[in-house]
């Protein structure tokens, strides 16, 4: 039941995320113009104009992303003593790092980052990483090979580590990393991922009663600075398919009862 949930949701969000669903309307509208329906063909390449220009000079994908983003502070105050810390995969270059024999990272490298700071911080504190590959192909190439050669190379000692290597999405992060620890309801724990994935991880971890404390990073909006007006198509389509990724992702885990609340 997982794979066919992990391989239905890869293939409707390629038919309808924002930027495939541009292509296809401007694949449609040569195909209306081949066939001499001109005023069709017109009306869709208005409305392809006007949603380009829209998303060009609108942050719309900021907008629609800041709420996940401030659902759980930034920088919260941690406990003295922390039992553990979990952070989930996504920063990872996989295929890439493999190919060069090199770490390879991307904009969500900040998981990483604060990962090897909260362990220094707290020495003694169980560590997780978890991530394999949420790619429908290449699936040998592993978030975790990557993250432990990062460590490493960074002076972590990752004998301290426990590496799920298993997991495709962020549901089977937490289930799969739950089955590793079996965290114990008095522990202190604290989930390291981005910022707008936040409230959907914490939603999986909730439903398991793995009590976390939310330490979110690699913010993508700008606080403070929503309401203004740039160019930058490539950006901001980027944020937008991001975006609608992400409250689509939130839907339908709590439709399916992957989470315990929607947000």
């Amino acid at each position: 039941m997982g794979s066919f949930f992990f391989w239905l949701s890869k293939l409707i969000w390629f038919a309808i995320a924002p930027d495939n669903l541009l292509v296809l309307l401007v694949c449609i509208s040569l195909i209306l113009l081949y066939f001499k329906a001109y005023k069709a063909a017109l009306i869709l390449q208005s409305f392809i104009a006007i949603v380009m220009l829209l998303i060009a000079f609108i942050p719309i994908g900021e907008w629609l992303l800041y709420p996940l983003e401030s659902r759980f502070m930034t920088n919260p105050q941690l406990p003295e003593k922390v039992d553990g810390i979990v952070v989930l995969s996504g920063g990872e270059n996989a295929k890439e790092s493999a190919l060069w024999n090199q770490v390879e990272m991307n904009k969500g490298a900040e998981r990483d980052l604060a990962f090897l700071y909260l362990a220094r911080r707290y020495p003694c504190a169980k560590l997780v990483f978890t991530g394999g590959s949420g790619k429908l192909i290449d699936q040998q190439y592993k978030e975790a090979d990557v993250a432990r050669r990062l460590f490493k190379e960074q002076g972590l000692d990752v004998s301290r580590v426990t590496f799920e290597t298993k997991a495709r999405n962020t549901y089977e992060n937490g289930v799969f990393s739950y089955a590793l620890i079996k965290p114990k309801a008095t522990e202190n724990w604290v989930l390291i991922t981005t910022a707008w994935h936040m409230p959907r991880a914490m939603g999986v971890l909730k439903k398991l009663n793995w009590n976390m404390i939310a330490y979110p990073v690699d913010h993508r909006t700008q606080k403070g600075h929503l309401f203004r007006v740039d160019l930058n198509f490539s950006h901001n389509l980027g944020l937008l398919t991001m975006a609608v990724k992400e409250w689509l992702g939130l839907t339908v885990y709590y439709v399916t009862g992957k989470t315990a609340t929607f947000l």
